[in-house]
């Protein structure tokens, strides 16, 4: 496990494609358990530790994931994701370039529980919810893409259906239409950074995670 961050109150991971951040039905035991035992295993507590979680990655996808240290800070940095004040930055992988080398995507995303998925349209339906996000192409090798992508709105699978939808899903994303599957089965979207105004001592935070030791991510020499 690799740590990104860490004081009194918040701790960041670089969590890895095939981490659950909760835990599910799988019965894997979650990212927040193991930085629970972390945490108890450094500082050599003897009670319950507390962790509480802010923001949830998907399982595939990597990156920095924040945890809460106290339930004054998860309260806070809730309040913070839910208010759009944490700027959220990922890297995503394509292998059809988009039409612009930026731009900004608006869709609304009606999300099917059932196969737990999203559907994005260009115009707003029953139950939908408005998704928006921008992104700019970062670099490119022989075959794939580099888009780094600023989420302005937090929704269900929210840049894996919205990619899709203009033609570029993710690499290995089979759910939204990528053709192959990647090795580890994971994604090649990558939680790249956040930036927010600390809930207790107010300072500036930006926390940054190493991309994947995985050739594909090398290639971009970013």
């Amino acid at each position: 496990m690799t740590i990104l961050y860490e004081d009194n109150h918040l701790i960041a991971v670089n969590k890895t494609s095939s981490e659950i951040v909760q835990g599910d039905k799988t019965g894997d035991t979650p990212l927040s358990e193991t930085v629970k035992q972390w945490l108890k295993d450094k500082y050599q507590k003897p009670g319950d530790v507390f962790i509480g979680v802010p923001h949830r990655l998907d399982r595939p996808v990597s990156g920095v994931t924040l945890f809460a240290k106290t339930s004054k800070a998860l309260e806070r940095m809730n309040e913070m994701f839910r208010q759009g004040e944490v700027e959220k930055t990922y890297w995503a992988i394509v292998a059809n370039p988009p039409l612009e080398p930026e731009g900004e995507l608006v869709h609304y995303l009606v999300r099917n529980e059932k196969q737990n998925k999203s559907y994005a349209s260009d115009t707003e339906k029953p139950g939908s919810k408005k998704a928006i996000l921008t992104y700019r192409l970062i670099a490119r090798s022989e075959r794939y893409y580099l888009l780094e992508i600023d989420l302005k709105t937090g929704r269900h699978h929210q840049i894996r259906c919205q990619l899709a939808k203009i033609g570029c899903p993710v690499k290995g994303d089979l759910k939204y239409g990528f053709s192959r599957s990647n090795p580890d089965g994971g994604i090649s979207l990558h939680a790249r950074k956040v930036k927010f105004i600390h809930p207790v001592s107010k300072k500036e935070i930006e926390i940054v995670a190493p991309v994947p030791e995985e050739k594909i991510w090398s290639v971009f020499n970013v």
